[in-house]
């Protein structure tokens, strides 16, 4: 079941806005950014994606099962082999 309240639109500088209480963003999870967008004639507001979540793990998991190794051969050039520091 959701979680209603009714509230006002308020005079934010030259923009409006709305208060949202601690209660629903809680409940919702949203903490700092979020998107805002228009569905039919509802406004909905969703935290932003968080990217690469979970990368660090992943490839920490292929590291163990020695998954991490580059699938293209490398085309050295003398340059790379003889000026280029490792």
């Amino acid at each position: 079941m959701s979680t209603s309240i009714r509230t006002r639109i308020i005079k934010i500088g030259n923009s409006q806005g709305v208060r949202i209480p601690k209660t629903l963003l809680e409940q919702s999870g949203i903490c700092t950014e979020v998107e805002i967008g228009i569905d039919g004639d509802r406004l909905t507001i969703r935290p932003v994606p968080r990217l690469r979540v979970g990368w660090d793990e992943a490839f920490a998991m292929m590291a163990l099962q020695k998954d991490d190794v580059l699938l293209d051969d490398m085309d050295t050039t003398d340059w790379d082999r003889v000026e280029w520091e490792w």
